[in-house]
């Protein structure tokens, strides 16, 4: 495993790399070099051919807790407009390998929007999600608003915005902002079982199969079928699709 002030990055495992940030006494908050070293472990992992699938994941009290208030502060408008802190969830959101979320404790704020930055989350039964922002005058900055309420729909998107206040693991399950929810604990095993069943599957087929699914939050239906059956025909052409579709009559006939 190797270390960044930051972050933990596992070995590749079976195509699947786990990210685990590391600032256990600040409830994992989210600090400026947090986030720098997060986009970096994540764009590495991305890159790397024997990588299926990324985990992220905090600790036992927070996955994380939120900006860290300080830093904010000290930024005004102007400033957050090139900042490091903003190019690096834009560098997250870039990333084409799956991501998983493992939720345990908290997710607020910038925690809880890099979970709605994955494309599955499993939450422990103690986890709690929130968009506080409100409450220090300000609001969601790095998707709150905008992928919560495609999850989740206006009314608790409504709710959770404006009052500010969490809600816990069930109700996230039932705003869809999770897909699981596992017995406290128990999320990072769960969410590797789902990496690691993720990762069996053909490279290309997944990032494209994924890419299509999120091209239906931000085109029209007509565009999002057009995209989907280009991917869809080029795959036909995929030598992975091919032999296991081989693989898949082989086995019909010697069974029959």
């Amino acid at each position: 495993m190797s270390t960044a002030c930051d972050v933990l990055v596992s070995e590749c495992v079976d195509g699947v790399v786990t990210i685990t940030i590391d600032r256990p006494d600040a409830r994992n908050a989210l600090r400026h070099q947090t986030m720098s070293e997060l986009a970096a472990a994540i764009e590495v992992a991305d890159a790397d051919d024997r990588v299926r699938c990324i985990v992220l994941a905090g600790n036992a009290r927070a996955f994380a807790a939120g900006a860290d208030i300080t830093e904010m502060l000290a930024l005004d408008g102007p400033a957050l407009e090139r900042h490091p802190r903003t190019i690096a969830w834009q560098r997250i959101w870039r990333a084409g390998c799956p991501m998983i979320a493992a939720v345990e404790g908290v997710a607020f704020g910038g925690g809880n929007e890099l979970v709605l930055s994955c494309d599955i989350a499993v939450a422990g039964a103690a986890a709690r999600f929130g968009q506080p922002e409100i409450t220090l005058g300000w609001m969601p900055g790095a998707g709150g608003t905008q992928r919560l309420a495609r999850s989740a729909g206006k009314s608790i998107t409504m709710q959770l915005v404006l009052t500010g206040d969490p809600i816990d693991a069930a109700t996230a399950l039932r705003a869809g902002i999770v897909s699981e929810v596992v017995p406290a604990g128990g999320a990072l095993a769960r969410a590797t079982e789902i990496a690691q069943r993720i990762a069996s599957q053909p490279r290309e087929a997944t990032r494209l199969a994924r890419r299509a699914v999120l091209d239906a939050y931000h085109t029209t239906l007509g565009d999002g079928l057009l995209a989907e059956h280009t991917s869809f025909r080029d795959l036909a052409s995929s030598e992975e699709r091919n032999a296991r579709m081989r693989a898949f009559l082989d086995r019909n006939r010697a069974t029959s």
